[in-house]
């Protein structure tokens, strides 16, 4: 028996942990935290030596959280969030104003209100005010000057050299695997709403062979999900929204360019605070590999 006094918990390892745990095993884990395999491997085994318990089962298939793995992850998130947390309150500078912002409904709806929550919390007299619309009319509102930055979603061949690159991922058409498109007839298109930067693309590329009809509009990424899997239509979705039951569709429509999630800012003087929350922003994205915040 290891008297507790000679345990550790190394922060390393339990990010690798829970980067495991989020991207679905080892393999793709190191590739978000940008290490080797074997290197992620190491620092869980020299966890497990140092725990003298086992964390994986590493069964056929992947290695899956023992209970005690799994206990542990529990409290590793907790542990990550004070950790990181401390960090940046020895390292904040007093800062004030006010921040307008802009997210997508996908970053909205993720990990960034924490992050939010801590900025306010390390930086009181920071005000900060988001709005939540489609990438496309966000970017309007910074060329108006109506934002001091937002979180949008472009084409990877739109990105711009100021632009803050987060994440990038595959755009794909896609259908439910029982869908019948008969050559002869139009397309049924699920598509976003007018503000949808997917439908623009899909609508003006087009192809002497292939006609959309538009049949189901929606401004929400889960209406599409759902028209999908009711076999109403071909949809264009990103990555993150495809679920293991849809068809990826890589034949007769024409191939859908990269997305990247960036920061973007208005071309405003720089601000402080703005800096300083971009750059607490990044540094989540490394941390926990890719853009996990997100979706």
């Amino acid at each position: 028996m290891i008297e507790i006094n000679s345990r550790r918990l190394e922060i390393d390892a339990l990010r690798a942990m829970c980067a495991i745990k989020r991207h679905g095993g080892i393999t793709r884990a190191a590739a978000a935290l940008g290490l080797s395999q074997s290197a992620v491997s190491h620092k869980i085994r020299r966890l497990e030596l140092s725990l003298d318990c086992e964390l994986f089962s590493r069964r056929t298939g992947g290695p899956a959280f023992t209970t005690a793995g799994q206990e542990l992850l529990d409290y590793a998130g907790k542990i990550l969030d004070l950790h990181d947390e401390a960090l940046l309150s020895l390292a904040k500078t007093p800062l004030a104003g006010r921040l307008l912002l802009g997210f997508t409904e996908d970053t909205a709806c993720s990990d960034l209100a924490r992050i939010l929550g801590r900025f306010k919390k390390l930086h009181p007299n920071v005000v900060v005010r988001t709005k939540v619309r489609m990438s496309l009319v966000l970017r309007a509102m910074l060329e108006r000057d109506e934002l001091d930055a937002a979180i949008v979603q472009i084409f990877d061949h739109e990105v711009r050299p100021t632009d803050v690159v987060l994440y990038k991922e595959a755009l794909r058409w896609v259908s439910h695997p029982e869908l019948e498109l008969r050559r002869e007839e139009p397309i049924p298109f699920l598509s976003f709403d007018d503000d949808c930067f997917y439908r623009k693309w899909a609508l003006d590329v087009g192809r002497d062979d292939v006609v959309l009809e538009t049949v189901f509009e929606c401004a929400s990424s889960a209406g599409i999900v759902s028209a999908v899997n009711a076999g109403m239509g071909v949809a264009l979705l990103s990555d993150r929204h495809i679920r293991r039951n849809m068809h990826i569709i890589t034949d007769r429509l024409p191939a859908p360019p990269s997305l990247a999630y960036v920061v973007r800012r208005a071309r405003k003087a720089r601000n402080p605070a703005l800096d300083s929350l971009i750059a607490e922003i990044q540094a989540e994205v490394g941390r926990q590999g890719g853009l996990a915040l997100i979706g």
